[in-house]
C-alpha cells in the first residue's frame, strides 16, 4: 500500500483501487487546517477541534474527489457489531449521521461512506462483480463479537457478494507493541471470534499485548476472503506521529483520520 494524492490530501491507497472505479484509501493526518493537537487534517467532530475546522477538512477531502460535501457520510461509532444497510439513492445522508452503527455497506455510486479512527483499524471490502463496498470500524469489541464476517455475510445477502470475490483493505492501526490489554479484553475473545492464543502475548501477569491487525486478517479469512485479495498497511498509528492520529500515544487528546471508499 502507497501513499498517493489528491489534492493536498494524502492517503495511503489500495494496489487494486487504480483501474476499478473506485476512489479508496486512508487519509494522514497532513493536509488540513486543524491546529495542534489536532493538527492537521483531523475529520472526527467528536473531538475537541472546532466545528468548523472539522468541516473545513471533511470539504477539502471531498473536493478533492469531486465531491460535494454533503456526500462524505461517517456514522456515530460505538464499538458494536451493527451495519447501516444503503441499498437506493438518498440525496440527503445528514439523517444517517447519528445511526450507532460500526460498519456502512453500500452498491450506492456518488457517496462517499467512511470510517474514523486512532488506533482502531479501518477495513473496506469491495466486491468488483456486483459492484458493492463496505467500510468497517474494528476496534478490540467489533473484532471479538465478529464485525467483519457479519459485515461480509451482510454483502453476500443483500449484494450476492461471495466472499472469494471480494478485495479487502486494511488500513493503520495500533502495532501489537504499543497495545497492552487486560483480562476482560482477553474474556470478550474467547466468548467471542476467538484465536485467542494466536494473537495475543502475555507480558506481565493478567496483562497481554494483542495483535488487533492479525486479527482482522484471521477474521477476514475465516469470513472466506482469499489471502491474495487481502491487504493491509504495515504502519502503526502510534509509532508514526508525522502521519497518524493515535488515541493512546496521545493520551486521547488526537485528531481522526479516515477510511474511505466511493464507488
Amino acid at each position: 500500500m502507497k501513499i498517493a494524492r489528491q489534492g493536498k490530501i494524502s492517503y495511503l491507497q489500495p494496489s487494486w483501487a487504480p483501474g476499478a472505479s473506485i476512489h479508496a484509501g486512508f487519509t494522514t493526518r497532513n493536509g488540513g487546517v486543524s491546529r495542534p493537537p489536532y493538527n492537521s487534517l483531523n475529520l472526527g467532530y467528536n473531538t475537541e477541534d472546532p466545528r468548523h475546522n472539522v468541516e473545513g477538512n471533511r470539504s477539502s477531502l471531498a473536493r478533492a474527489f469531486d465531491l460535494q460535501p454533503h456526500l462524505l457520510l461517517t456514522v456515530k461509532q460505538v464499538h458494536g457489531n451493527d451495519i447501516l444497510l444503503i441499498d437506493e439513492p438518498n440525496p440527503d445522508l445528514s439523517h444517517f449521521l447519528n445511526v450507532e452503527c460500526d460498519a456502512v455497506v453500500t452498491n450506492q455510486p456518488g457517496i462517499m461512506i467512511g470510517v474514523l479512527t486512532a488506533d482502531c483499524y479501518p477495513v473496506m471490502l469491495f466486491d468488483p462483480v456486483n459492484r458493492a463496498a463496505a467500510v468497517v470500524h474494528v476496534g478490540w469489541r467489533g473484532a471479538a463479537s465478529g464485525i467483519l464476517g457479519k459485515t461480509v455475510e451482510a454483502m453476500g445477502n443483500n449484494f450476492g457478494s461471495r466472499p472469494e470475490q471480494v478485495h479487502a483493505a486494511v488500513g493503520p492501526g495500533i502495532g501489537a507493541h504499543k497495545y497492552e490489554v487486560d483480562r476482560p479484553v482477553r474474556d470478550g475473545f474467547r466468548k467471542g471470534t476467538g484465536h485467542w492464543e494466536r494473537i495475543a502475548k502475555e507480558v506481565a501477569l493478567g496483562k497481554w499485548n494483542l495483535d488487533l491487525r492479525k486479527s482482522v486478517l484471521l477474521q477476514l479469512q475465516d469470513a472466506g476472503l482469499d489471502p491474495a485479495r487481502i491487504e493491509a498497511a504495515e504502519e502503526c498509528t502510534c509509532c508514526h506521529r508525522e502521519l497518524f492520529f493515535s488515541h493512546r500515544r496521545d493520551g486521547g487528546v488526537t485528531g481522526r483520520q479516515l477510511g474511505f471508499l466511493m464507488l
